[in-house]
């Protein structure tokens, strides 16, 4: 079965619910800048939620280990009751959660990520926390908008990017987990468009 790079899953989060626990998460918690240092220019930061199990400093929570068999959210997670409801709205084994965080005029090289596809073994998902029309995500060279509140699958082992042209922070919830029946089935509610379609659909969105 193919899988299509990108899609808009059937979730309607709250943005300001969203936005008030991402408010009170960061009184008292400090953004910790992305270890990847090449993939990005300006200030690329997460605040981890879930992570492999043990982790007991936040730069190894943030951090995927390949043979990770044990899972826990982390005590960041204890002051976000509505980010927890909507990691738990997934059902699916959560590996790692966590508020990634664009500063403006920030930037995200062009780069793709190991085993993250739905046909593979994990999968990851966006929860758009905080956006502006000015951020340019790039995946395949193609565009993808992504408004507050909603949540999307990408293939991120194919070469993506982004861009926060705006004033504002731009701030994503991410979601790792393992692929299942129900990640499966949402590609056979949603099959990919005839390429005429899927063409003329994309034109639309920019």
């Amino acid at each position: 079965m193919g899988f299509p790079d990108r899609l808009k899953l059937p979730f309607a989060f709250d943005p300001a619910r969203l936005r008030a626990d991402l408010t009170a998460l960061t009184a008292g918690a400090d953004w910790i800048a992305h270890f990847v240092t090449q993939n990005y220019e300006g200030d690329w930061s997460v605040i981890p939620l879930r992570s492999q199990a043990g982790a007991s400093h936040p730069v190894m929570m943030i951090y995927s280990d390949p043979g990770a068999t044990a899972f826990e959210d982390t005590p960041f997670l204890a002051p976000c009751p509505y980010f927890r409801e909507v990691i738990a709205a997934f059902p699916f084994q959560a590996t790692s959660a966590r508020l990634m965080k664009l500063a403006p005029g920030s930037v995200i090289k062009t780069h793709h990520d190991e085993d993250l596809d739905a046909g593979s073994l994990l999968v990851r998902f966006h929860v758009p926390v905080v956006t502006n029309p000015d951020v340019d995500f790039r995946l395949n060279g193609r565009r993808v908008v992504m408004e507050a509140g909603s949540a999307w699958y990408l293939k991120l082992t194919d070469p993506h990017s982004v861009a926060n042209h705006g004033t504002e922070d731009r701030v994503h919830l991410v979601i790792d987990g393992y692929v299942n029946d129900w990640v499966r089935g949402l590609f056979d509610r949603n099959p990919p468009l005839p390429l005429r379609e899927r063409v003329a659909s994309q034109s639309e969105v920019g």
